[in-house]
């Protein structure tokens, strides 16, 4: 059977204050026995003290038909008083309201007797508890009685009518008998009301318990029951209104805030579902560009075998030819007429020397000596280097380096080379007066740094842009081998980097550099303050 939450709390606390409350109730009833058995006591104390106060002097006078006339009056309170008799000191029952006991003796272990007879010797004194007892009457009802001693005094042992011996301490007992009938009706009607009150007071806090539940509880629980289904149904619109500031608050709140990223992601599903094709589009471009990387790179790799074949088959022969036309160049016995011709040859011989030893730069797979070097002061170097050539003197070159970078792990010289080849490139792309502006910078995303250098000049044809990295490749005519940017690109790649080019026709170029950091350069790059490294560039 499904109980439900308020059903649960309420049963759980009513059997809780069932058990407590009956607890207190059965001590408390118990107290009021007790409380009520020793009043009656005392009463019953009290009662025989008037009775020998009372017959007190008729004894003296020695009456003793008006005094058991005052014990029998006393003892017509029936359903009070059961029975009174008095023994005397022999155990002889010289009087009781019950005639039939007259003139009996009570044996030392009779009920009324053994409670100050128990001893070797009778007890003259004794507590009000001590002379008290309950037994069961002849008619099966619980009575209390209480055994009072009648003590010789001074007036007692002096009167003229009768002689009592002065030794004599106790001249007898005067038996009372009470019923405890109005005590236990006293109890019997308390403990019924206890139980009413108990019962009422778990019904009454039962229904504040229920109604607070209802209102507290039961309601936003079921607020929140109610959007786990529209939120199952798909209605991610759907919010729960927080009026609790509570923990059903903040589940609330925590509900509202699920069904927010629900919807937000849901939505990015659909976004990623509209835009997937123009993904894979993407995904596919990036795959063929590292494909036509890779073929590139075993290109220049089939390639490199090839002519570093070749330039030591043809180096020895142009060593041969360039040092004899010297010879003969600078021999006085010359014909002028040949002179002309074999100042060509020296020059033509010195151009093959300068594209064999290209060739030899280009197929050398020299391992790069990594050190920590400062991108910005390669770059210095490198400018100091070329900048007196005369194809620079009309070029303003414009310096944008970032602080933030840290030390890099890597080939100054052959850093410088590319460097070099880019900055030539850059000079040669200007005609006349131009400007090359040269930033450095981290991209902290990428975990790289990156120089980029551009120029205004002409710019490259689109169609040029697939092959500029392709030996012997050149736009300039009688002035390049070709094998500069080849180089350039093998360097940037056995450092683990790349070259990017973007290029405008009649606008200008830029070339990149990006070259990653090394755990702790990217680390030290992370320490320093956000946002005063330059942005990485942007096609020109």
């Amino acid at each position: 059977m499904r109980l439900s939450l308020i059903a649960k709390l309420s049963l759980a606390i009513s059997l809780i204050l069932l058990a407590t409350m009956g607890l207190f109730a059965y001590i408390n009833v118990e107290q009021l026995e007790k409380l009520l058995f020793e009043e009656a006591v005392t009463d019953a104390d009290k009662l025989s003290e008037t009775i020998i106060r009372t017959t007190h002097y008729h004894m003296l006078e020695n009456n003793l038909k008006r005094a058991y006339q005052i014990i029998d009056e006393v003892g017509t309170q029936r359903g009070i008083i059961e029975r009174i008799r008095m023994v005397n000191k022999f155990g002889l029952v010289t009087h009781s309201t019950d005639s039939k006991e007259i003139g009996l003796y009570l044996d030392k272990k009779a009920e009324a007797c053994s409670m100050c007879h128990s001893g070797p010797s009778p007890l003259v004194h004794a507590t009000t508890m001590n002379r008290s007892r309950v037994f069961i009457s002849r008619d099966g009802k619980e009575v209390l009685g209480l055994a009072k001693a009648i003590y010789n005094e001074e007036r007692c042992f002096t009167a003229p009518c009768h002689f009592h011996p002065k030794e004599a301490k106790v001249l007898g007992v005067l038996d009372v008998i009470v019923s405890l009938d109005p005590m236990h009706q006293k109890v019997y009607a308390y403990r019924n009301e206890i139980i009413v009150l108990t019962f009422l007071q778990i019904g009454l806090i039962a229904l504040c318990l229920t109604f607070l539940t209802q209102r507290l509880v039961n309601r936003p629980v079921r607020a929140l029951v109610q959007h786990a289904h529209l939120i199952g149904g798909g209605d991610l619109d759907a919010t729960v209104t927080v009026k609790n500031r509570d923990e059903l608050g903040d589940l609330a709140e925590a509900f509202n805030g699920m069904t927010a990223n629900l919807k937000k992601a849901r939505v990015e599903l659909e976004d990623w579902g509209k835009n997937l094709e123009q993904k894979v589009e993407e995904r596919t471009q990036e795959i063929k560009k590292i494909q036509s990387q890779l073929v590139h790179s075993e290109k220049l790799a089939s390639l490199g075998e090839l002519v570093a074949g070749i330039a030591h088959e043809i180096n020895n022969p142009l060593t041969g030819i360039l040092v004899f036309a010297s010879l003969l160049s600078s021999d006085s016995k010359l014909d002028p007429a040949l002179k002309g011709d074999l100042d060509l040859i020296v020059k033509e011989t010195q151009r093959c020397a300068r594209i064999v030893k290209g060739l030899l730069d280009f197929s050398r797979e020299s391992m790069p000596q990594k050190k920590p070097s400062s991108l910005n002061a390669i770059m210095d170097a490198t400018l100091t280097l070329i900048c007196n050539q005369a194809c620079f003197h009309d070029i303003n070159v414009i310096k944008e380096y970032s602080p933030d970078i840290p030390e890099m792990n890597v080939d100054p010289n052959q850093i410088e080379q590319v460097f070099i080849n880019l900055l030539l490139n850059a000079c040669h792309a200007i005609d006349g007066p131009g400007e090359i502006r040269i930033r450095t910078g981290l991209d902290r995303e990428r975990n790289e740094a990156y120089a980029a250098i551009t120029d205004n000049g002409c710019g490259i044809p689109e169609e040029n842009l697939s092959k500029i990295f392709d030996p012997f490749f050149s736009t300039k005519e009688n002035k390049g081998t070709g094998l500069g940017l080849s180089v350039s690109y093998g360097i940037m790649e056995g450092h683990g980097g790349r070259i990017e080019v973007q290029s405008t026709v009649g606008i200008g170029t830029t070339f990149t550099c990006w070259l990653p950091l090394t755990h702790e350069g990217a680390l030290e790059a992370a320490a320093v303050a956000a946002g005063t490294a330059a942005p990485p560039p942007k096609p020109a």
